[in-house]
């Protein structure tokens, strides 16, 4: 009976030995021993990421990928982005080529029980919608029976889609393009009558790539609710915990009105006994996910909190003017919400 109490022990050492080298941090590992962060991101939506007439890349996902060098390596900077389509994205996080993937990219159970990639946290909320052209007098579904809709290639809105036309017994074509970029530019030269993205995508091309952006109208209508996530590979566990508590720290950052302008001050001087916790004043949290103790100051200095950056490419400090809506902290009647920091 001794005998196999000690089997056990020793069976359960090597078990759990073997499920700690499994989970022994190699992303995280391999980013900081390159010194940067490789993120893969769209590169063709102007509010999620793409170059600007700077050459500078811009956007939400780039603010997050920036935040998580902040945090990961101490320095926004030391990040490098890596465009990809619909189809090479998840392929990419797959292999190695990317360490992130932060590409306006939707949560869905195929996506984290199949692909060998898993969901992080959700960072922003949309659907799928439409936008046409005014003049078409198109303001519903119920009035596109035959109807032609351009779309990205790999767009989960696909399936979406076949099932509403199944349901109203309506016929429809596609056009299918590899980039979002050639896929909004086939819906202006008229080739479709609508064209079908995240409503957030189609808000910021109508405002920024629209020649007359008062032509085009985004239905109000939409296909879905789609939760657009982080994503890593499985298998890195502290890599994965250390993107999701970036995410909350942005997002509590403006739940206790810690800034850009504000963060290193409250950093050296608040008497807020939680907002010390957060930014490392009291108690060392970066220790237990693997980085420096100021990781979320760092962080907020380089992109601010959740609603800075919500405003800076969407909301009102923007050229798209749109509302918070689910997008607003919890405590305004949106969904974003932070786990707590202790």
């Amino acid at each position: 009976m001794q005998r196999g109490i000690v089997r056990f022990i020793v069976g359960a050492a090597v078990l759990a030995t073997l499920s700690s080298s499994a989970w022994a941090g190699a992303v995280f590992d391999k980013v900081k021993a390159q010194g940067n962060l490789r993120c893969g991101v769209g590169g063709s939506i102007p509010t999620f990421s793409r170059v600007d007439s700077k050459g500078e890349w811009v956007g939400l996902d780039v603010d997050y990928c920036r935040a998580v060098a902040a945090a990961a390596l101490g320095d926004a900077k030391k990040v490098t982005f890596v465009p990809l389509s619909l189809q090479q994205r998840f392929t990419a996080l797959q292999s190695g080529e990317v360490d992130m993937l932060a590409r306006d990219s939707l949560t869905n159970l195929t996506r984290d029980a199949s692909l060998g990639v898993i969901s992080v946290a959700t960072n922003f909320y949309t659907g799928s919608g439409f936008i046409v052209r005014r003049d078409a007098k198109i303001t519903t579904t119920n009035q596109m029976n035959n109807a032609t809709f351009c779309i990205s290639q790999g767009n989960a809105a696909i399936g979406s889609l076949a099932d509403l036309m199944k349901l109203k017994n309506f016929q429809y074509k596609l056009v299918q393009l590899e980039k979002f970029q050639d896929t909004f530019q086939a819906f202006l030269a008229g080739r479709c009558d609508a064209a079908i993205a995240g409503a957030a995508d189609l808000a910021g091309a109508q405002v920024m790539m629209a020649p007359n952006p008062a032509e085009y109208l985004v239905l109000e209508e939409l296909m879905s609710s789609d939760p657009y996530s982080l994503f890593v590979a499985r298998g890195d566990w502290e890599w994965f915990t250390l993107l999701r508590w970036v995410h909350y720290g942005l997002v509590e950052a403006e739940k206790r009105g810690i800034t850009q302008d504000n963060v290193r001050r409250l950093a050296g001087g608040s008497e807020d006994v939680a907002i010390k916790r957060m930014l490392g004043g009291q108690d060392d949290l970066g220790k237990l996910l693997g980085v420096n103790k100021d990781w979320l100051v760092k962080a907020i200095e380089a992109v601010g909190n959740y609603g800075e950056i919500f405003d800076r490419h969407f909301g009102e400090k923007s050229v798209v003017k749109m509302a918070r809506g689910p997008n607003a902290l919890s405590t305004k009647g949106g969904l974003m919400y932070a786990a707590p920091f202790n």
